[in-house]
């Protein structure tokens, strides 16, 4: 049964860019997914940030799009989120996910990460 995890730095400093890695386990990133960034800042709802397909296009919410980098890396069954500038405000819970062609969504275990000096 494939397996997402979120890994990367719990704390990062206001301006700078803070970066996170999906490990793709138990299965590898393969065509007919979107492989997703979401977040999820304390007391607020889901937000889309962006995805990656296996042929390497990307997709960005208009709002992060001048702030986000998502890229893959197939050999390594990973993909990987940069979000630069970041402020307070960034501070999330941020989940990978997988996300079919139909819709259904896979999700790893979230990683919360506080923007603080």
């Amino acid at each position: 049964q494939v397996q997402l995890q979120e890994s990367g730095p719990g704390l990062v400093k206001p301006s700078q860019t803070l970066s996170l890695t999906c490990t793709v386990s138990g299965g590898s990133i393969t065509p007919n997914y979107h492989w997703t960034w979401i977040r999820q800042p304390p007391g607020k709802g889901l937000e889309w940030m962006g995805a990656i397909n296996y042929e390497g296009s990307t997709y960005y919410s208009p709002s992060l799009k001048s702030r986000t980098s998502i890229s893959r890396d197939t050999s390594k069954n990973e993909f990987s989120l940069q979000l630069s500038s970041v402020t307070p405000e960034d501070t999330a819970v941020y989940y990978c996910a997988r996300v079919s062609v139909i819709g259904s969504i896979y999700w790893g275990q979230g990683t919360q990460v506080t923007v603080s000096s």
